[in-house]
């Protein structure tokens, strides 16, 4: 068997693993990627190499920016920041028609610059958020949908993991990463609100009116929601002058939000052992798939696949744009079966080499396919936020994967706007990063 068609067979192996037989996406990569070594090489040579793999692998020094920046989001939310955000931007926003739900997305958005997660900012959300907009009659299309699609933003606002993993796996700069995700982010937040703005014209009884706050109510919310943006202003700024590399920037944000947490008096030792408690859970599972990842990456490195197609594709008379949205299409249908971490690093090893064959920046592709892949979680049949949406709030799964569907043009029109103009909406400020 020639090493390429050992690939196709390794493809399609994970497929069935994954797909028929439910085995989740790590034990998948690893599987598949051992016995695939093993069948193209020999036994002996695959435990040899999967040890040296795994052990160059996770003996790096930058894997430990993954665990602290999740460290990070678990401090804030045990410390009941996530309702503090909430609160503000509902002083601020909740007196207008839809208003509840434009303050859910805001504070999602705020909630995920120090959280990294979207299942994190979902759970968050829909305890905070849905009871409010219940009170208030929301029409449960609006409420499930808000929460739902900023819960997206988790996995696309720095300090995303998504990124940091991209960046890891692809040997591209976190910081130009996380800098080059600003402008991104920010489109897809503003078309959210500008959809939740249109549902409510079009349904004005979606979203009723919630009482005006006076200024000094207004005012007097700031302060612990400032704490948060003061944070992620910092981790930024930091990353962006060269001052700090990304894992002792991480590390920096970890130790100002226990500062920060001690002065507010908001954390006991209970919260910050629940807090310690999660990050090893939820770091065991990405370095989990970034394990089987790392296998079946060097398995398909050792058949040639991604290269031979690289090559095939280089020789077909299709422009690379043509090329370019196959790929995405293969990312959107991604997303929608599987987790957006885990598909990223199953797909990676395959397009990845030829995306820069074609000559596309590794930074911009980086946030397209972010975006792309995060449509996924909004989308059945898997939709992670949208089951974590329903479990947390009552409302059942159908009504919360229809109201997904009302954000489907956002992220579209997102996607349209980077790649119409890579420049201005990526590069611009990922190149000013030393």
């Amino acid at each position: 068997m020639s090493g390429p068609m050992a690939g196709v067979y390794g493809i399609l192996a994970m497929f069935f693993m994954l797909f028929v037989l439910r085995i989740p996406a790590a034990f998948t990569l690893l599987l598949v990627g051992f016995f695939g070594i093993a069948a193209v090489t020999n036994f002996d040579a695959a435990l040899a190499m999967v040890g040296s793999e795994l052990w160059g692998s996770f003996s790096s020094y930058g894997l430990t920016v993954i665990p602290l920046f999740i460290l990070v989001g678990e401090i804030v939310h045990y410390a009941g920041y996530n309702n503090s955000l909430y609160h503000a931007t509902y002083k601020w926003f909740g007196h207008k028609r839809g208003g509840l739900a434009m303050t859910t997305i805001l504070a999602s958005a705020a909630f995920s610059a120090i959280s990294g997660s979207n299942t994190a900012t979902a759970a968050t959300m829909s305890a905070v958020a849905i009871p409010e907009m219940k009170r208030y009659n929301y029409h449960p299309l609006l409420n499930a949908g808000s929460v739902a699609a900023g819960a997206t933003l988790g996995v696309l606002i720095p300090p995303s993991i998504v990124l940091v993993v991209y960046g890891l796996y692809t040997g591209q700069s976190i910081g130009k990463l996380f800098f080059g995700n600003v402008i991104p982010s920010a489109i897809l937040t503003i078309l959210i609100l500008l959809t939740v703005v249109w549902i409510c014209r079009r349904h004005p009884d979606w979203g009723p009116e919630g009482p005006k706050s006076g200024w000094g109510e207004r005012f007097a919310a700031l302060p612990e929601a400032i704490d948060i943006l003061i944070l992620f202003a910092i981790i930024m700024y930091a990353l962006f002058t060269g001052v700090v590399t990304a894992t002792e920037a991480a590390a920096v944000s970890c130790f100002l939000a226990l500062v920060i947490c001690g002065l507010r008096r908001k954390l006991t030792w209970k919260k910050l052992s629940g807090a310690f408690v999660d990050t090893l859970r939820i770091s065991c599972m990405v370095f989990m798939i970034v394990a089987g990842a790392v296998i079946f990456a060097k398995f398909l490195t050792i058949t040639r696949l991604p290269y031979e197609t690289a090559e095939w594709i280089g020789t077909l008379d299709l422009p690379r744009w043509m090329v370019l949205w196959v790929i995405l299409i293969c990312y959107i249908i991604g997303g929608c079966i599987m987790d957006a971490l885990a598909f990223l690093l199953v797909s990676l090893p395959i397009f990845y080499p030829l995306v820069t064959q074609l000559g596309y920046d590794p930074v911009w592709f980086g946030q397209v396919i972010t975006i792309v892949t995060t449509m996924g979680s909004i989308m059945p049949p898997i939709g992670i936020c949208c089951y974590v949406v329903a479990g947390m709030s009552g409302i059942p799964l159908g009504t919360v994967f229809r109201s997904g569907l009302y954000y489907m043009p956002s992220y579209i029109a997102s996607i349209a706007i980077l790649m119409a103009s890579p420049y201005w909406t990526v590069l611009v400020l990922s190149d000013l990063v030393k």
